[in-house]
């Protein structure tokens, strides 16, 4: 059985992904700020509209957020007419989440976006190589959330950069 990589490529490995994550924040952040909203309001639309009618308590814990994290959020997105709330059936306390014409429209945008995105910061890898990045990332992930099953991530969500009012 070969042995991992000596401990001086997993601290680099470490220091270059913290960094290659701010500094990938910060490049959404701005991307998404030139389409009037935040990377965390991108990231709620995109995921609804993979899986439209989730309830806010389903979309906080698929987001690993707190709901009472998303309520603010989901607030400004259903003021600009992006997403809607609707009561639901058997548990009329619950809220479901649907994108509106106008949410849809946005989505579209941001698909081109998002393909703009990881092509110019993703490159053009071999398939193999971008399989192995991913396995990896995926496998870290899993270690960090077992050590850590109380936290809710938010900071995955929160914006680092000014939120937009409505305004402008």
């Amino acid at each position: 059985m070969a042995a991992g990589p000596p401990e001086d490529l997993r601290r680099e490995l470490i220091s270059q992904l913290m960094e290659t994550a701010r500094l990938l924040r910060y490049y959404v952040d701005r991307r998404a700020r030139d389409r009037g909203m935040t990377r965390a309001e991108w990231l709620i639309l995109l995921r609804l509209s993979e899986r439209e009618g989730l309830s806010q308590v389903e979309l906080a814990d698929l987001l690993e957020l707190r709901p009472i994290s998303l309520v603010p959020l989901l607030d400004r997105l259903v003021r600009r007419d992006w997403v809607e709330r609707r009561r639901g059936i058997a548990d009329r306390r619950s809220n479901h989440l649907y994108l509106t014409e106008a949410g849809r429209a946005a989505v579209a945008g941001l698909d081109g976006l998002r393909e703009d995105i990881a092509r110019h910061v993703v490159g053009e890898p071999a398939p193999h190589d971008v399989r192995t990045a991913l396995s990896l990332l995926r496998q870290m992930k899993e270690r960090i959330k077992a050590d850590e099953p109380d936290a809710a991530l938010s900071a995955l969500m929160a914006p680092d950069v000014p939120v937009p009012t409505e305004a402008g």
